[in-house]
């Protein structure tokens, strides 16, 4: 990492504000990130402090008021399929759909496959990288908060996306579901090599997953406070050497005092 050849993507003095009442709110304020080929990357903050708006500037919903977003040195104006983006909302699939038409249905209008069987073929050999294929022909309303993240990113990956776009995927599952995800995710990324930026509240699931840590301020401060390099070797968990002093310095960021919360 740190080599312009190996940057993916690159934000740059990006600024986002959003008026109310009679002021106006900084969200973004002149950031400056490289997110590089193949890394995760969690971005970590507070409720209110600018990761999911910073999420959606990259996925190209949204456009900052000064600054650019670049893909591999080109302005992104629009969502693209080599973006691929999971939200913390279990509802994501088509309910009147099974789980293997919701995977097949992106890639019959993005014209992936060349056939219905060709797109079922690449929809199951996802379910099988996600662990789902026993409910290839299940609906949503029959799965779990879990099974539907799973379905979600089974149907992301299908279109082969260079990044993957993740905004707090796993927030609302319980401790369990959330660490069998976390640990899906990893070998997910390992069998693919896709980039995946992660938005996360949770210090612990940031220091597990990522290669680098983007520490972000409290609620309107509007920036990047540092980017850790979390220096721990796969796999982590939270009693190996090392761990504790990551921990401490990312929540000293934080700036978690009593005052600050809202």
């Amino acid at each position: 990492m740190g080599n312009d050849l190996n940057v993916t993507i690159r934000l740059k003095s990006v600024s986002k504000y959003y008026h109310r009442s009679n002021e106006t709110l900084s969200v973004l304020d002149n950031i400056d990130l490289d997110i590089y080929q193949g890394e995760v990357l969690s971005i970590l903050g507070p409720s209110g402090c600018g990761k999911t708006t910073l999420l959606r500037q990259i996925a190209g919903f949204d456009h900052p008021h000064s600054g650019s977003v670049l893909m591999d040195g080109q302005e992104i104006m629009k969502p693209e399929v080599k973006r691929m983006m999971i939200f913390q909302d279990f509802n994501q699939l088509f309910p009147w759909k099974t789980v293997i038409q919701n995977i097949a249905y992106p890639l019959q209008i993005n014209r992936i496959g060349d056939s219905g069987a060709a797109n079922r073929e690449i929809a199951l050999n996802y379910l099988n990288l996600v662990e789902l294929s026993g409910f290839a022909d299940s609906y949503p309303h029959q799965l779990s908060g879990g099974m539907k993240q799973k379905a979600a990113m089974a149907r992301a990956l299908a279109l082969n996306p260079r990044v993957l776009l993740m905004d707090e995927p796993f927030g609302s599952l319980d401790a369990l579901t959330r660490l069998s995800l976390q640990n899906l995710l990893l070998k997910v990324w390992l069998e693919t090599g896709v980039t995946i930026v992660l938005v996360t509240h949770d210090i612990q699931e940031a220091i597990i997953l990522s290669d680098r840590i983007a520490v972000m301020g409290r609620r309107g401060s509007g920036g990047i406070k540092k980017v850790i390099l979390n220096p721990l070797p796969r796999p982590r968990t939270a009693g190996v050497e090392g761990y504790s002093e990551v921990y401490d310095q990312i929540y000293s960021l934080l700036d978690l005092n009593s005052e600050n919360i809202s």
